[in-house]
């Protein structure tokens, strides 16, 4: 027996992760689908989304045939976006995960500016939260750990001056430790 308009259950949980600013700037923003195919379209959407979450703390909307689960931090909105026949609770897991693993990786300055100067920390963070869509990982712990291994990987050519300073400073206080 098949039903009309049932639900096929998916791997292609997650439509969209997206961090805003308070100002409803881009910061990031990784689509997994196709309702957004061009920048245009993009923008239109985070500036609509901005505008219906803008003064809440944190919750569940339903906008342009999407279910999000957002978070306002100081001066950054967090967002999940998931089909609007999506658990609310899966997409929460991906938020709560999202925003406490770069909690532990910025000890705890969630800020617009260190966001912008970790940007590549962010990004791999999300990365190893979702590919394509689909959910890797939910635990922050895990994620935080994964990230710094990769960066401890990355060859010294390829790092960033932030990432080679940082080193630099780290071996200098061990140094000094000793």
């Amino acid at each position: 027996m098949v039903l009309e308009n049932s639900f096929v259950p998916s791997l292609y949980v997650i439509k969209g992760i997206v961090i805003l600013d308070n100002d409803g700037n881009r910061i990031l923003a990784k689509y997994y689908n196709q309702s957004f195919s061009t920048v245009k379209e993009q923008k239109d959407f985070e500036k609509s989304l901005f505008n219906k979450t803008h003064k809440g703390a944190g919750d569940v909307i339903l906008l342009d045939n999407l279910t999000i689960v957002y978070r306002n931090n100081v001066d950054l909105l967090f967002y999940v976006l998931g089909s609007t026949n999506e658990n609310e609770l899966m997409l929460n897991s991906v938020l709560t995960c999202l925003f406490e693993s770069l909690s532990t990786m910025l000890r705890k300055t969630v800020e617009k500016k260190v966001l912008c100067e970790n940007l590549d920390l962010i990004m791999l963070a999300v990365d190893e939260i979702c590919d394509e869509g689909i959910i890797l990982e939910s635990d922050p712990m895990l994620i935080t750990q994964r990230v710094q291994l990769r960066l401890d990987d990355i060859p010294l050519g390829e790092q960033t001056v932030s990432q080679v300073f940082n080193q630099a400073k780290e071996q200098i206080k061990w140094s000094l430790l000793k």
